[in-house]
């Protein structure tokens, strides 16, 4: 029997989703041409490639939902060029018209939106990493949607608002705290830590968003905002409001990474923001 609470995170996290496609699409849809070509904080990318990027990994989480064979088509290109396919898809999509790019990526999170609220939700779906459900599928897609978005913002000057959209942000950096160990070839801490962010206001109330025991010696604490920027490698831990107690938790701030893959070089220190600013 399928579990109700389950179901209804699953609801809530396709939700946000939407929103924040939503969001980002507000952003870029009045843009005119020249600005696609805008430069981002990501070396060699521009607004059209951070678009283009977000519409390339849709269209893989869309056909690991619904065609297993052309997702493994799509694993097996990417093996080819293991280092470069991810640039690779971004390029072949910022060179598109921007009119054209916009409706191509309208149209595959549309699509995959009506996807993953059909996918059954005990169903583990391929991918690049383990296996996902389709709840966690969305998680992740939220994950990168706003940390692209920031770039986006970025290079457009905008302050966006923070929203409870984060929580979903906030709980991928906490559970791939071993992760960003490991992918550097170090041995995770043996005991957890205790994570408390201030939460943005949020409809539910939720002032605190917490994370592991609530006696662990060693804790992150801060807000949840500089977070998501930090674990998304979107700022440098110098330039956000975060408190590291104990040796391993501090450390742990300077290697964070929510996203698979390499470990990112992260952001420069001081790229356009103060330690604690409103964001």
């Amino acid at each position: 029997m399928p579990d109700p609470s389950a179901a209804d995170a699953a609801v809530a996290v396709f939700a946000d989703l939407r929103e924040e496609g939503r969001e980002l699409d507000a952003l870029v849809g009045g843009l005119a041409d020249p600005d696609w070509a805008r430069a981002t904080p990501a070396p060699g990318w521009t607004i059209a490639h951070q678009i283009a990027h977000l519409h390339w990994t849709d269209r893989a989480s869309l056909l690991a939902l619904t065609d297993a064979t052309g997702f493994g088509l799509m694993v097996e290109e990417a093996l080819k060029a293991p280092d470069t396919f991810v640039d690779e898809g971004a390029r072949e999509g910022a060179e598109l018209a921007p009119a054209e790019l916009l409706a191509r990526w309208r149209t595959t999170r549309a699509a995959l939106d009506e996807a993953l609220v059909a996918a059954s939700p005990d169903t583990r779906f391929p991918w690049y990493g383990p296996p996902m459900k389709a709840t966690s599928m969305g998680s992740a897609r939220l994950m990168e949607t706003w940390a692209h978005g920031q770039d986006v913002a970025d290079a457009l000057g905008v302050r966006r608002t923070p929203t409870a959209r984060l929580r979903h942000v906030a709980r991928i950096g906490v559970r791939a705290r071993d992760y960003a160990y490991a992918v550097r070839g170090l041995p995770a801490p043996t005991q957890e830590f205790r994570v408390e962010l201030t939460a943005p206001e949020a409809p539910d109330g939720a002032r605190v968003w917490t994370y592991g025991p609530p006696d662990a010696p060693q804790r992150i604490t801060g807000p949840a905002l500089d977070f998501c920027l930090l674990v998304t490698q979107r700022a440098h831990r110098a330039d956000l409001a975060l408190t590291a107690v104990g040796p391993d938790a501090d450390r742990w701030l300077d290697i964070a990474q929510a996203f698979a893959g390499p470990a990112g070089t992260g952001r420069e220190p001081g790229a356009g923001r103060e330690p604690g600013a409103a964001r």
